[in-house]
């Protein structure tokens, strides 16, 4: 064959190839926009999207739930879908479309919403002002009729169900996951809820009440170092030598020293016995030492909170958090970048805690020094107002109602469903409390399970992550495939009985072990002149136990 020839037939080929894949990409683009024209489903708009970096082709549809939910699915490929579909948990107090691209690309059809709001133009807790209907569609309506939404485009656009159905999520994800298997066990077969934000109402009213610690007196409680009582901290040393302490203490308790304590709940650190050589010489505040003030504020945080007469409200912070105390409780600059509690509660009394809403908060949630005008036609309240005997007294009890997702019984879902439920959780978390999760897989056991534990690991097992913070970061191993042993839980009836979780530095992993299902700790067995080498710690050298 001539060389010309053989152009020639390449230039043919070509021509055909493309003409095909034109004429497939023309028919998947009308798939995906007839869409549209579902007849029980409002459908804004369906359009094939081509692959963009992570995000595969796919089918992009958004859609809306009255009054205000407005979702997104976003579809695989006929010939990429792996037959299942994935509810993805939201962030805060969410108010935006959360994208899952990598699920898209193992195969998942995955359903998203912005549970009844938008945070552009309802920033923090706002979108609750007076405002009902929105604080039952994040509380709980939400995700359900999106998962009904979801089935329902997937139904149309493939042709037939889901063989199976998932939710994954993380913070309010998490406690979203729970709320589905209390209220509506029927919409998943498996839900991973990761460190879950379900005692919504303890919570932040402790994110307040921690607040008010650290700024009373003119910010005298504030465990940094603030040179110009102006609430900015100029030094955390405070807190470092505090966690170093901590770590001296109860690091090795696990077998290794690897900057992390394994089970907070076998530290024997006591601030006041263990901190003395801390305390400021004639309680003078300077930057390397405590003063009386910030030792209290410092049990406090290991407490919890607790109202006028003593009664706990929530449990408190694990030995080993004492680094992200600073970012999380203690004011900074606005715009710092820095997740303060500020941000994320301090408008939440204002609109999501009594069954009548108090008054709208200050421009700045961090000026202390704001005279708060309570007359206006708009009257203003601020967190720093608040009495956390409200709590006890039962004054938030409509709105826990709504918000909480903390029913123990989980008979429909995990019995007569047969689903199953991962719930995992950082130790070092600072914000929702690891020991409360313990406490609720602990009061499911009881109330689901007649405390049997055996029966209870059958349907639902939970995995406590050494060093993790808020659902990631930190020195340890807080890397995993959160849905894979789910899946493989659900669909091969192959139970968790430990993850292997990595850590990276640099992107290069740094660390490997495996996280045993609770009450299992892994122990390190590997060489025992070694066990401080970072070099052997890798997933073979740890045992459950």
């Amino acid at each position: 064959m001539s060389q010309r020839v053989f152009v020639i037939l390449l230039a043919v080929a070509w021509v055909v190839q493309t003409g095909v894949q034109a004429q497939v990409d023309s028919e998947a683009q009308a798939a995906c926009r007839a869409l549209v024209g579902i007849p029980n489903l409002t459908i804004l708009s369906a359009e094939l999207r081509e692959a963009d970096g992570s995000a595969p082709q796919q089918c992009y549809v958004r859609g809306l739930i009255s009054p205000a939910i407005h979702y997104h699915v976003q579809l695989p490929l006929p010939s990429d879908w792996n037959g299942r579909f994935l509810g993805w948990g939201d962030g805060g107090k969410d108010g935006d479309l959360d994208f899952a691209d990598h699920r898209v690309a193992e195969g998942y059809a995955v359903a998203n919403s912005n549970t009844g709001h938008d945070s552009g133009s309802e920033p923090g807790a706002s979108f609750g002002f007076n405002n009902r209907q929105a604080e039952i569609d994040f509380g709980y309506r939400a995700v359900h009729v999106m998962a009904n939404a979801g089935k329902s485009v997937v139904r149309a656009y493939y042709g037939k169900d889901a063989e199976y159905s998932y939710f994954e999520g993380c913070s309010t994800g998490g406690k979203q996951g729970l709320m589905e298997a209390q209220r509506f066990p029927d919409d998943f077969d498996g839900i991973v809820a990761g460190d879950p934000v379900n005692h919504y109402q303890a919570l932040n009213i402790s994110h307040v009440w921690n607040l008010q610690r650290v700024s009373q007196n003119d910010f005298a409680g504030m465990p940094a170092y603030d040179a110009d009582s102006d609430g900015l901290f100029e030094s955390v040393t405070k807190l470092r030598r505090i966690h170093e302490m901590v770590l001296e203490k109860c690091d090795a308790l696990d077998g290794i020293r690897d900057g992390v304590i394994d089970n907070p709940q076998q530290c024997d650190f006591d601030p006041e016995r263990d901190l003395a050589h801390m305390m400021c010489p004639g309680d003078e505040n300077s930057s390397e030492c405590l003063t009386r003030t910030q030792l209290q504020t410092v049990k406090d945080f290991y407490t919890g909170p607790y109202d006028s007469q003593g009664i706990s409200i929530l449990r408190g912070k694990s030995f080993g958090s004492e680094l992200d105390w600073a970012r999380r409780y203690i004011p900074q600059p606005v715009n710092s970048g820095s997740p303060s509690q500020v941000s994320v509660s301090g408008d939440h009394i204002n609109f999501l805690f009594y069954e009548e809403d108090p008054g709208i908060p200050p421009a700045d949630l961090q000026d202390l020094s704001h005279r708060v005008d309570g007359q206006g036609e708009l009257p203003e309240w601020a967190w720093w107002n608040y009495d956390i005997d409200d709590f006890t007294a039962g004054r938030g009890a409509l709105m826990s109602s709504i918000m909480d997702a903390v029913d123990p019984d989980l008979e429909s879902f995990l019995i007569e469903n047969k689903g199953k439920l991962i719930l995992y959780h950082g130790w070092a978390d600072p914000s929702p409390p690891p020991l409360a999760t313990i406490d609720y897989y602990q009061e499911v056991a009881r109330t689901t399970f007649s405390e049997d534990m055996t029966r209870t690991r059958e349907h639902t097992r939970l995995f406590m992550i050494p060093g993790m913070g808020h659902c990631r970061g930190g020195p340890a191993p807080d890397e995993w495939d959160k849905l894979a042993p789910l899946v493989e839980w659900v669909e091969q009836g192959k139970a968790p009985d430990h993850l292997v979780a990595v850590h990276r530095t640099d992107g290069v992993v740094d660390n490997e072990r495996r996280i045993c299902a609770y009450p299992e700790q892994a122990v390190y067995t590997g060489p025992s002149e070694g066990r401080n080498d970072p070099a052997n710690w890798v997933e073979e050298n740890f045992r459950c136990r």
